[in-house]
């Protein structure tokens, strides 16, 4: 006992240890940026030019310090690595700054990350993982979307690049620390990343975005049942979270009727999927998805398979039925209301409030959007309202009382 008190308090002080470190470099860092910059113009070009290049300088021996004589540290290496990492951002602001250097801020952040990546695996530094990650994510949005506003915009597909240069560092985070929390952040970040810059790669596909953007939280949904994930707390679970609400937020959507009646007055040339490179997403997605499923689904009974594993195909259909006939509204209805009621049965099944409340949630989700409908009367409403409120109550007096009468 004494053996397991000891490893915990010691794990809990080197996570405050790391994250003060990090908060530290992080200061410090700023900090020197603020004082040079209140000075700055009082300066020769020779000095700016020493004082651009001198955090980088102090940056690269804290790392080589931190690598030769604080190896086994982590706050040492994630502190250096941390501190590395603004440094390289500054002076290549400030040099591009003092012999005015022509761009733009696409390609900064291209260039920083792409300096900034070798520090990932050089220092194992987690932190940088998170930052070049975040950085990647903000580069694409802003070539892909923030340009738009002002210029033809590009896609980025110099993204799925970079991303895939992070990934060899997060598969050795999730094989030897699944459950510590950069394997967590990272659990959310990439997910969160790519489902953001996804829409700069199908812009040109808007017919199709829908089914790429369901076979994406498919796809999600899926790896957040991998074993591996599944063995971590469900807040650290990222893909599944974002799957589950991201499909759950798309049926919503589209229990209106305006995509379906856009869609059939603007239906779209099906023939132009497979001859098309623009639609090449949607096709890696939905075959991914469906790869994901089988090897999901092959091992188990009907009965424990959740609602939203094959709610992309369905969606498929649903899509292709939408082209020619306007029911696939009531369809969509019924396919949100049919969750909500499964996830009630699951929840009663494993004697889980919280999962028998999101269930709840969903069919009252439903019943807002139809609120919002001018085809249904008020008086309709505000039953439907009363009838998931007393089913909120009902379900949960139910389910303590089932509770309490196993506990006795």
């Amino acid at each position: 006992m004494r053996g397991i008190i000891k490893t915990k308090g010691g794990a809990s002080t080197n996570r405050i240890v790391i994250v003060f470190g990090l908060f530290g470099a992080i200061l410090v860092g700023l900090g020197l940026i603020l004082i040079i910059a209140h000075n700055w113009d009082n300066l020769s070009r020779f000095t700016k030019t020493i004082v651009a290049f001198v955090p980088l300088v102090a940056g690269q021996l804290l790392c080589a310090f931190a690598l030769l004589k604080k190896s086994v540290s982590v706050s040492w290496r994630e502190s250096a690595a941390a501190f590395l990492f603004f440094a390289i951002g500054s002076s290549i602001s400030m040099i591009s700054q003092i012999y005015n250097i022509p761009g733009n801020i696409s390609s900064f952040i291209l260039t920083w990350m792409l300096l900034a990546l070798p520090l990932i695996y050089l220092m194992k530094s987690s932190i940088i993982s998170i930052f070049y990650l975040i950085g990647i994510t903000y580069y694409a949005c802003e070539v892909g979307y923030f340009s738009h506003f002002f210029s033809s915009s590009d896609t980025p597909y110099v993204f799925w690049v970079l991303i895939l240069l992070a990934l060899p560092h997060y598969y050795l985070l999730l094989k030897h620390k699944p459950n510590s929390n950069f394997t967590a952040f990272h659990n959310w970040i990439i997910p969160v990343s790519v489902a953001i810059v996804l829409g700069t790669v199908i812009r040109d596909t808007h017919e199709f975005m829908s089914i790429t953007y369901f076979s994406l939280f498919g796809v999600l949904y899926l790896i957040g049942h991998h074993p591996i994930f599944t063995q971590q707390k469900l807040r650290n679970n990222g893909y599944k979270i974002l799957g589950a609400l991201g499909t759950i937020v798309l049926m919503l959507a589209f229990s209106f009727d305006w995509f379906w009646e856009d869609l059939r007055s603007n239906p779209p040339q099906l023939k132009e999927v497979f001859t098309s490179l623009d639609y090449l997403p949607t096709i890696i997605l939905t075959l991914l998805a469906f790869i994901l499923l089988y090897l999901n689904i092959k091992s188990k009974p009907i009965k424990e398979i959740k609602p939203l594993e094959p709610f992309f195909i369905l969606f498929i259909i649903t899509f292709i039925i939408g082209l020619n006939f306007s029911f696939v509204v009531v369809l969509m209805n019924f396919f949100v209301l049919a969750t909500g009621i499964l996830t009630i049965r699951e929840g009663a099944n494993q004697n889980h409030l919280g999962i028998l409340n999101y269930g709840l949630l969903i069919i009252t989700a439903l019943v807002i959007c139809r609120f919002f409908d001018s085809n249904i009367s008020f008086v309709i409403r505000g039953l439907l309202f009363v009838t998931v409120g007393v089913g909120f109550f009902a379900t949960n007096y139910w389910m303590l009382k089932k509770r309490k009468k196993d506990e006795s």
